[in-house]
């Protein structure tokens, strides 16, 4: 019994201790000097290693050596760095956030739902769809007309009975004829913050993820 499992473990065992003994730079550097004394030791007295040769060999141990240490202290320095960022990040949760999305915010103490929307180019005329979850409209906002930017508006819905959280928006933005370009953005709050692949995530309470590149504006 004793025999069988002492057989079964050392094969693991020496296999573990050649991969450390691989990747290890100081066990690489030992196991170098010890064939370059050997290789020494063993020349032909009338055709010595020449100078330039072992010198090349020991740059070459110097710059694998080095190239591992730096791989290391890279890798220390990215796991301090996500951590930074996450700790960073915490500042985030509760914050109100813009986002893209067409989805309504409902404030139930004002009874406004409320959303905002980036246009492109100027338009002479600018209208705000307010939609439940199948599509229907159920009001308007009128913005008139508007120059480029990024506006917020507000739809009174104290009148509405449905599901708030069916509650769209579409933006109506033209020229005469000639439509103009808009992107809607939705009004968000950071509920918790993690970390994704080195990549900052943020949980929004209203449901979805997004990340630092995809907040648009801190309210």
């Amino acid at each position: 019994m004793i025999s069988s499992v002492t057989s079964s473990t050392a094969p693991g065992t020496a296999a573990s201790s050649k991969t450390e003994s691989a990747t290890d730079p100081a066990a690489a550097q030992d196991r170098f000097l010890k064939l370059l004394v050997a290789q020494l030791n063993n020349q032909d007295p009338m055709n010595p290693l020449d100078n330039a040769q072992m010198t090349s060999q020991i740059a070459q141990i110097n710059t694998v050596t080095g190239i591992q240490q730096l791989n290391d202290t890279v890798k220390g320095l990215v796991s301090q760095f996500a951590a930074q960022q996450l700790m960073q990040g915490s500042a985030m949760v509760g914050r109100q956030v813009l986002v893209e999305g067409n989805s309504l915010a409902l404030d139930s103490e004002t009874s406004k739902a409320t959303g905002a929307f980036d246009l492109a180019g100027s338009a002479a005329s600018v209208k705000v769809q307010v939609l439940d979850a199948t599509g229907k409209e159920l009001g308007t906002v009128d913005m008139g007309a508007l120059p480029a930017g990024r506006y917020n508006f507000a739809w009174d819905a104290a009148g509405y009975e449905g599901d708030s959280a069916g509650l769209r928006f579409k933006v109506l933005a033209a020229n005469g004829e000639v439509p103009v370009a808009s992107s809607a953005l939705t009004i968000d709050t950071v509920s918790a913050i993690s970390m994704d692949n080195g990549t900052l995530q943020m949980q929004l309470a209203r449901g979805g993820m997004t990340t630092q590149s995809g907040i648009k504006a801190i309210l």
